[in-house]
Order: C-alpha cells, then structure tokens, then sequence
C-alpha cells in the first residue's frame, strides 16, 4: 500500500510542479490570429503550444485576437486581458488593419507604446511583430508604417519578431482568395515559424 501512495504524491507533485513552470502567453491580434475562416482548433494559436512542447516549452496560450481589430481596439481591451490572465507574455500581432485603413503613423506608434507600457506594468514581457503594410497608399506610407514597429520596439526595449506570414504569403496555395489571410492548411507553418521566433523570449 506504501508504494502507490508514493506513487500518487509523487505524480501529483510532477504535475503541480509542471503547471508551475508553464507560462502564459498572451496573443493579442487580428483575423490573422483569429483563425479566419475556420475552427478554433485548426489556428495557429491553438497550435504553438504543442510545437513549444516538442521544443522542451510548456506554455499556456490565450489567444485574444478578434478579427477586425486594430491597434486602438487592441489598446482598449488590454488593461481587463492583463488583469484576467495575468499573461508572463504577451505577443502583439496587430497593425494589419490599422496599415488597411491608412491610419497615420503616428496614432499606429502610440497605441502600440501605449500597450507596452501596461503590459511592462503588469509585470509581463511584450513581444511585437513586424508587420507590413499592403501597397494600396503609396511607397512612402509602407515604410512610414514599417518603420513605426522599429521605432516602437527600439524605444522600448521589446523584442520584433519577423511578420509571421513571410513563410507563405507568396504561395497562393497557401492564402485565401483575398491574398490576405492564411488558410488552415498554413496554420501549422505559421505556428512553427512563431515558435521559432519566440522561443528564446520564454
């Protein structure tokens, strides 16, 4: 009777002590997060947990994208998302909308400074993702606005990782007829491609 109850207290202390050393990252994006178009289950958030485990990762993913968003939106739900989840990581995939509707510059550079700060309050570690934006303004709205996410991540010490779409965006096999969003069978690329990126961060 002795060994099993070891057993059980030893199996209960591994499980306590795995959930312990799991973080919680925090996904903060667009309908290229959300899983646009498919199940929740298919998207790459929901899939970077088991890509992190194969890499010796335990995190807990909230993915907390909404399709439509912008970095204004992003802003405004951040502060009641940090206090919810209380998140050691939070990766900020937003912009795309923003880069689509020719938002200046400037309003772009100070949501997204204005979302490091909180998160810095809270505690946590922000990461952001460089994001492009698409041709329709002109040459030099593209490198204003691919210059905000530089300046932003200088200035505030957080980590840029590359715009997780570079891997597929010019395979049309791999993106939906708009040429915006990923399909489901890119979301494991895409999910490989962030676990890269980030594993160090973690």
């Amino acid at each position: 009777m002795v060994k099993p109850f070891i057993y059980c207290i030893l199996l209960g202390w591994s499980l306590i002590s795995g959930a312990v050393h799991s973080q919680t990252l925090l996904i903060l994006g667009d309908s290229l997060s959300a899983g646009y178009q498919m199940s929740a289950q298919q998207s790459w958030p929901t899939l970077l947990p088991q890509v992190m485990a194969q890499q010796g990762k335990s995190i807990n993913v909230i993915n907390a994208s909404i399709s439509g968003d912008t970095t204004g939106n992003g802003l405004a739900r951040l502060p009641d998302l940090l206090k919810r989840h209380q998140p050691q990581q939070v990766f900020i995939t937003l912009g795309a909308n923003d880069g689509l509707r020719g938002f200046a510059p400037n309003i772009i550079r100070s949501n997204l400074t204005k979302m490091i700060t909180l998160i810095k309050q809270s505690g946590g570690q922000a990461m952001l993702m460089q994001v492009q934006a698409p041709p329709n303004y002109g040459k030099r709205y593209s490198q204003a606005f691919a210059q905000v996410f530089q300046q932003v991540s200088e200035a505030n010490q957080a980590p840029l990782l590359a715009f997780f779409l570079e891997p597929i965006i010019l395979q049309p096999n791999l993106m939906m007829a708009d040429g915006l969003h990923p399909k489901a069978e890119a979301q494991p690329i895409i999910a490989e491609f962030v676990a890269e990126q980030i594993k160090e961060y973690l």
